[in-house]
């Protein structure tokens, strides 16, 4: 009986040491305050300038990528892409060629000489063929331009193979040209064009090597229709024209970087050729676009 009463004791004993250890326990995790549910929404920062730092240092990471990436704003191509019009051009043997021109303001747009001016190139025999009629295409109506200044090339795919034509002045927005333009290997570059006679579409690609004749090569969509059309750079800056592809190859094109010369009808500075009036060539070869 002895031992029994003695167990019976030193149980009461432990059962109340644990019911201390738990009322402390109880007091240390409440203080006497009853639970409340709480929201679980994170601060970011404070008055301490945390946020602004972190918003700036996402802005240079985007910067960074985008630059690294090649990328561009696509609500930039989507503006500049109404820069530039289809360009077509009627021959004296009934023929329509069809290209690009991109809008530089007060009427003037770029183009390529061979659109717009027959070359001397007689390799198909059709020696008397003329430009007789050059239109644009805006708003869905086709606008009668002529020619006021060009390069001087006599032959397609050449460094002078650049044309200014001129409209009545027209409601759309100017390119920004670029004559500094590095083209550096592998800068990444847009083009914007006619492609097919489909309307202006745009193709992306980087620049390659330049060649001896003064242009530059670059691995973006040469289909026909898209010479005269408008090479951007990462800004949407107008810095170059294509001008023509490798034979048999659609992706190999030739790029004739903008110059100060190609825009000094455009820029007020004196013009050395007169307006075309009767040249004779042949169509362009299938190399040009």
């Amino acid at each position: 009986m002895g031992a029994r009463r003695s167990d019976a004791s030193a149980q009461a004993s432990h059962a109340e040491m644990l019911e201390a250890i738990r009322s402390q326990v109880r007091s240390e995790l409440g203080k006497g305050r009853a639970a409340l549910p709480a929201a679980t929404v994170g601060l970011v920062g404070g008055n301490d300038g945390t946020a602004l730092d972190r918003a700036k240092l996402m802005a240079e990471i985007k910067e960074e990528l985008k630059s690294e990436m090649g990328l561009v704003p696509v609500q930039l191509l989507r503006d500049r892409r109404s820069s530039f019009v289809e360009l077509y051009s009627y021959d004296s043997l009934g023929k329509t060629n069809y290209g690009t021109a991109g809008y530089l303001g007060r009427g003037y747009f770029v183009t390529v000489k061979h659109a717009v001016v027959a070359l001397n190139d007689e390799s198909d025999g059709a020696s008397d063929r003329k430009i007789v009629s050059i239109k644009i295409v805006h708003d869905g109506k086709q606008i009668p331009a002529k020619v006021v200044d060009f390069g001087d090339a006599d032959t397609e795919v050449h460094s002078g193979d650049w044309a200014i034509i001129r409209t009545r002045e027209l409601d759309l927005p100017a390119l920004e040209a670029d004559t500094d333009f590095a083209y550096d290997f592998a800068a990444p570059i847009f083009r914007l064009g006619n492609d097919y006679s489909k309307g202006i579409i745009v193709s992306t690609g980087y620049v390659g090597q330049r060649t001896a004749n003064g242009l530059v090569t670059c691995l973006t969509d040469g289909h026909p229709g898209v010479s005269g059309g408008g090479v951007l750079d990462q800004r949407g800056h107008l810095v170059g024209i294509p001008v023509g592809r490798m034979q048999g190859d659609y992706r190999f094109s030739f790029i004739l970087p903008l110059r100060p010369e190609m825009l000094r009808k455009v820029t007020g500075q004196q013009s050395t050729p007169s307006e075309p009036t009767v040249a004779s060539t042949t169509r362009p070869s299938p190399a040009a676009q």
